[in-house]
């Protein structure tokens, strides 16, 4: 299984060919993404919302909210269970890691206990968490 990062569903979204053109490769049910990487978006999303100044930005606003929804309908939701919480705990204590934010360790965890393989641009945080495959499928 291959686990969309937060970075690489934004691209997803804008429809980078790249991403589009890994994705087709695959089967269906072959990629999905964590429950951290859909709070982060639809939370980034709610607050466009929530800021729009005026009735233009509100309805522009909403549109990208309901087709981030949408996307993230169709992606299979990794979620956590008691042995990603248990490798969550242990990458928050490794002395390695302790400049990694809390979010990449609960997406690294979910990758890992799923035995899946990360898809993010974010390669110089995730590269340093062991065991960890991680792929680039943007540049």
């Amino acid at each position: 299984m291959y686990v969309l990062d937060t970075d690489t569903l934004t691209h997803l979204y804008k429809g980078s060919e790249r991403v589009i053109q890994r994705l087709h490769q695959l089967q269906t049910g072959a990629v999905g993404t964590t429950i951290i990487s859909k709070v982060e978006i639809l939370r980034g999303r709610a607050e466009a919302v929530r800021k729009a100044a005026d009735g233009q930005h509100l309805l522009i606003a909403q549109q990208h909210f309901l087709r981030s929804e949408a996307l993230l309908a169709e992606l299979p939701m990794v979620l956590f269970d008691l042995k990603a919480g248990a490798l969550f705990d242990t990458l928050c204590r490794a002395p390695g890691l302790r400049k990694i934010g809390h979010a990449d360790l609960m997406i690294a965890s979910l990758t890992l206990a799923n035995q899946a393989v990360l898809v993010t641009r974010n390669l110089r945080h995730f590269t340093t968490i062991p065991r960890l495959q991680v792929e680039n499928w943007v540049d």
